[in-house]
This record gives C-alpha cells, structure tokens and sequence, in this order.
C-alpha cells in the first residue's frame, strides 16, 4: 500500500526513508522515476543483500566516516558511529545505489553499567556529494524519531497494540481520538504527554479547563505540570 500512498503527494526531491520491511527493489524504483532518494534499511528479508553488506562492512571497517558525541536520555548513554562505501555499487542487486551503510550503536544503561552494541546496515540512493556520513544517519535517526512520536507514544500511552477493538469503525475511531488527545496536550503542555494524561486523568474539572468546554472555563496560560511521583 505504500506506493498507493506516495502517489498523493508530492516526493520530488524528497528523502523516503523505511525500515527493512519496506526495503524493496519495486520501491526502489518508484522514488527513482519520480525523482526522489531512498534511505533503505536492510536486514534478513533481503537475505543476499543483508549478507554481502554484512561480508563487506566485516572485512573493510576501520574509523567511522562521522561519529556522534554521546548524548544522554531515557536511563542510558547512546553514541552513533556510521561508515559508508560506494564500492558496492555496482556489485549490489538493488535500483540505484549511491552508498552502502553501516550505523552502529553503543548504549550504557546508566544504574546498571551494562553496555549493549547494535548495528545495522542499509543502502541509499544519495551519493557522497548529495549526502556525507553525517546527514546519512539524521536521516536514519530521524525515521525513528517520527516512529516514537506517532506509533511509539500511543502504544506506551494506552496500550494500543493490545486493543481488543477490532470491529466495523472501532479501531479508526479510537486511534482518532487518541491522536487528537495527543496533539492538544502537545499544542498546549510543556511536560510530556504521559505526565500530562496522569494529571489530567485525577481531576476531571482540570480536563473540561483544558479543553476550554465550559462558559466558566478557567483562563489560564499552557500547562507546566510537576512531576508526577
């Protein structure tokens, strides 16, 4: 349904970036006909792809090509390394390749000093003179960005993987409301949306003040809740 969806908009020039389930050559395609770049991430559904960047970033991995400073959050420390190639080019059985990548990261768990590594690997369309290193893994980063403000918040918020509404409107319905919950505590809280819910959720007054329903509606500027706990 993907390509179905990009044809309403307008993606020339634009960089469409997905995670391994919609790294697909037929893809691939459609953005370069319609003048647009990928950044593709690859793993085991795209078996001989997945091995050859693998076999290659193994073999032929010194220094990263950009390195981000550690930055703290959420209980750990995360870095960023990416290393990028254009020598796979030509080799690699996929539409348009400019760069092969690899991002690897390195977390510690701030309370326990365990430290996990991950990597991934992925391909993209951009050449080194339409995207360096750097740029390469904002884009990644920032794929995952929009996946923790928009899936990530309502699922950690209300459960939503596990809603037994599955029937007729339901399911549209309630995602509905739940997004425009989220986006008025966005437009109107300065604390973050699971805090906000919790004092909304323990004075019903407070609720009706901040969506202003009532003609004695309490005016007053945005929110800054204190911390719950």
């Amino acid at each position: 349904m993907v390509i179905p969806v990009l044809e309403t908009l307008d993606i020339t020039g634009k960089t469409i970036t997905a995670d391994a389930l919609l790294t697909q050559r037929k893809l691939a395609e459609y953005l370069l006909a319609h003048d647009a770049h990928y950044v593709f991430t690859v793993k085991d559904n795209q078996p001989n792809l997945h091995a050859d960047l693998r076999l290659f970033f193994e073999n032929d991995r010194d220094q990263p090509d950009f390195r981000e400073p550690p930055t703290p959050g959420h209980g750990r420390i995360e870095s960023r390394a990416i290393w990028t190639s254009e020598r796979l080019n030509e080799y690699l059985d996929f539409p348009g390749v400019g760069q092969a990548f690899l991002i690897e990261r390195h977390t510690v768990e701030k309370k326990t000093g365990k430290t996990t590594t991950e990597t991934v690997c992925g391909v993209t369309s951009h050449t080194p003179e339409t995207a360096d290193a750097a740029r390469i893994l904002a884009f990644n980063r920032g794929h995952w960005t929009v996946e923790n403000g928009c899936h990530y918040t309502l699922d950690w918020n209300w459960d939503e993987d596990r809603c037994t509404i599955r029937t007729g409107h339901g399911p549209a319905n309630i995602t509905a409301l739940r997004r425009f919950a989220i986006g008025v505590i966005k437009a109107k809280s300065r604390d973050t949306v699971s805090a906000t819910i919790q004092r909304l959720a323990r004075n019903l007054r407070l609720v009706f003040d901040y969506l202003r329903m009532t003609e004695n509606t309490r005016r007053r500027p945005p929110l800054r809740l204190a911390p719950v706990g």
